[in-house]
């Protein structure tokens, strides 16, 4: 249990890598996995680790993120003490430099904090991370800072995003190498931190008086040879999202029975906004094979290698095959659909034939075709 570390959950470094599904919404927001969000992953790993306050610092489109998140309940987080702080920026006609700034203009909420240890991470990671192990190193060793990084799996980029760190035998980081073209196997940082509180403070202060703004770069690279700053790996399953392409393979991965299990076994469960809807429902003649169908459906037609959200209606005669059919979509009869995402509401009209070519085809929220 740390009671004494407060989570942060930074959506200001954001990228916008998965274009049509983030037009309304923030990257932390998008539906993964046939029920989920992004966050949920991100959100679940504190719960599990007991961590008790935490707060999501936003950029732009956070309303869909304010509306699934709400009070906080699903995740034990609406409490008097501690609990869900959703911070957005305070000025948001104007620009924001970066994350420290709204650090800064947020910096009440680390001094009021009665935690001594800071967690800050994205929102979009898909992975089990054991925080009270990775705190618990981060202390023994009596490090300033920690940066959690991962060996990197391969997969082609298709420009440069991700930081390439360099540990010496001591665990200690020596380098890091901002927005790279990684090879397989190279450290790349995951963009999570562990850090003493007043270091934090005293930093945010002195780098925004500085017109210094980027956390990566300003506190931790910045600091390397001045600061006690080690890494610890983690080697747990994290796929690396970074376009429409990866977005798809790792939903279709969930499909695979063994990684299904992994990330939903009893003892660690991925905890999402509550939905109470009625279990699927399958006509006679509804044929489906390898798929993760979600409560509220309506299936009668024929679903195959395909991950279909809450309350998708499959009409009769209907074919989808490899596909990713997000909330309230409907896919009327006759048509075929075939590697493609389907963002919510949207609706494939009657005989209709959609596919993807090179890449997933993706059609938009409450797109009709």
């Amino acid at each position: 249990m740390l009671d004494s570390v407060v989570g942060i959950i930074n959506l200001i470094n954001e990228k916008n890598f998965l274009k049509e599904l983030t037009y309304n919404r923030c990257l932390a927001s998008v539906p993964f996995a046939g029920r989920y969000r992004l966050i949920d992953f991100t959100l679940s790993n504190f719960i599990h680790a007991g961590v008790k306050s935490v707060a999501v610092f936003t950029k732009e489109k956070y309303r869909s993120v304010m509306d699934h998140l709400g009070s906080g309940k699903e995740w034990d987080l609406d409490r008097r003490t501690g609990g869900l702080f959703i911070l957005p920026p305070i000025h948001p006609e104007k620009e924001i430099k970066g994350d420290l700034q709204q650090f800064q203009d947020h910096i009440e909420f680390f001094q009021r904090s009665a935690a001594d240890t800071v967690i800050i991470t994205p929102g979009h990671q898909v992975c089990k991370m054991d925080f009270t192990e990775i705190i618990r190193e981060h202390r023994n060793k009596k490090a300033d800072i920690t940066v959690v990084y991962k060996k990197y799996d391969g997969t082609p980029v298709q420009k440069p995003m991700y930081h390439r760190c360099s540990i010496d035998k001591t665990g200690v980081i020596s380098d890091i190498d901002l927005y790279t073209f990684p090879r397989h196997g190279q450290d790349i940082c995951l963009e999570t931190y562990i850090i003493n509180k007043y270091i934090l403070i005293d930093l945010i202060k002195k780098c925004t008086e500085n017109d210094e703004y980027d956390f990566l770069k300003d506190i931790v690279k910045a600091n390397l040879n001045k600061l006690m700053i080690t890494g610890y790996e983690f080697v747990g399953s994290l796929p690396f999202i970074h376009s429409i392409e990866s977005f798809h393979d790792s939903n279709m991965a969930f499909l695979n029975r063994d990684i299904a299990s992994s990330f939903f076994r009893d003892n660690w469960a991925v905890y999402t906004k509550i939905k109470h809807e009625a279990p699927a429902k399958y006509s006679a003649s509804s044929c489906v094979s390898n798929s993760l169908i979600a409560n509220g459906c309506e299936i009668e037609g024929t679903v195959e290698n395909s991950i279909i959200f809450r309350g998708v209606k499959v009409k009769k005669g209907a074919v989808v095959k490899n596909s990713i059919i997000m909330q309230k979509g409907e896919i009327e009869e006759g048509a075929f659909v075939d590697n493609v995402i389907s963002d919510k509401q949207a609706k494939i009209t009657k005989d209709r034939v959609v596919t993807g070519d090179h890449r997933p085809r993706v059609i938009k929220k409450a797109e009709i075709i």
